[in-house]
C-alpha cells in the first residue's frame, strides 16, 4: 500500500477579536500518514479545532500550506476542495449533524450521493453500520438513538467513501466507559485498513491508544510522545505504558 500523507507547513490562522490579534494557529508544522493514529489535546480556544477545519478545508489559513501528496491544498479550486473534502476525508464533528428526517442508513448513504458515483451505496452503509456495532439500527430514526449511537452513525457515515484520512472532533466526548472504547476500537481498525484518523480530545486516556500524541497551548503545537503499544485494545488492562 503506497503511503499517503498531508504535510503541514509553518500553518498559521490568525484573526481580530475587537482591537486584538489573536493567533489560532501558531506556525505549525506536523505531518500524518496512512494508518497513523495521532492525538491532539488541549485547553478549550487553543486552536484544535481551527486546525481540523483548515486541514479539512473549511477554513483559509492566513499563511502557510496544506500538502496532500505534495500539492498545496489552498491552491485548488472550490470544487477541487469539495471534491478533496467528499472523497478524500471524513470528519466526524463535535455538534451531531445527523438529519433527522433520514434513517440511520439514509444518513450513512449520504456522502456516496454528493458526486456522482457507481454501486449500491446501502451495502457499503450496511457494512460500516456493521462495523461500528449498529446494523440492526438501520431503519431506526435519529430521535430514537441513544448519543453513543448516534456517535457511530456519524463516524460510519465519514467513512462512507472509503476517505483517506478521518478527521475526528471530541469523538468521545460525554460517552461511557465503554462506548468510548468500542470507539476508539473503530478507530484502530481503520488505521489496520490503512485510513489515517485525526483525533481531538479532552480524553487523556483514550490517548494512550494513539500512534503519537501532541499539545496545543494558544495556537502552537508540540509533540508530547510517540508511542509504541501495539496490543489489542483494553482501556483498562493495557499494560504496555506502565
Amino acid at each position: 500500500m503506497n503511503e499517503i500523507r498531508i504535510q503541514v507547513v509553518n500553518l498559521v490562522k490568525e484573526y481580530t477579536q475587537g482591537e486584538q490579534l489573536i493567533m489560532a494557529l501558531d506556525h505549525i508544522c506536523f505531518s500524518i500518514a496512512s494508518g497513523e493514529f495521532i492525538s491532539i489535546t488541549g485547553r478549550s480556544g487553543s486552536g484544535k479545532s481551527t486546525l481540523l477545519n483548515v486541514l479539512a478545508g473549511l477554513t483559509i489559513p492566513t499563511s502557510g500550506s496544506v500538502l496532500l501528496e505534495g500539492k498545496d491544498l489552498f491552491t485548488l479550486s472550490d470544487d477541487e476542495i469539495s471534491m478533496y473534502r467528499n472523497s478524500r476525508i471524513g470528519c466526524v464533528p463535535q455538534v451531531s449533524s445527523i438529519l433527522a428526517n433520514l434513517t440511520v442508513l439514509d444518513n450513512v448513504r449520504l456522502p456516496f450521493h454528493l458526486a456522482k458515483r457507481k454501486g449500491d451505496s446501502s451495502v457499503e452503509a450496511l457494512r460500516l453500520l456493521r462495523l461500528v456495532g449498529i446494523e440492526k439500527l438501520a431503519a431506526r430514526m435519529p430521535k430514537r438513538l441513544s448519543g453513543g449511537q448516534l456517535k457511530r452513525v456519524v463516524i460510519a457515515r465519514a467513512l462512507m467513501n472509503e476517505p483517506d484520512f478521518l478527521f475526528a472532533d471530541e469523538p468521545t466526548g460525554d460517552l461511557d466507559a465503554q462506548t468510548t472504547e468500542e470507539i476508539i476500537s473503530v478507530f484502530k481498525k481503520m488505521t489496520d485498513e490503512g485510513v489515517a484518523v485525526l483525533m481531538v480530545t479532552h480524553d487523556l486516556d483514550v490517548t494512550e491508544y494513539t500512534d503519537s500524541r501532541y499539545k496545543m497551548d494558544r495556537g502552537v503545537l508540540s509533540e508530547i510522545q510517540r508511542n509504541t503499544c501495539n496490543c489489542t485494545l483494553s482501556l483498562n488492562t493495557c499494560k504496555c505504558t506502565e
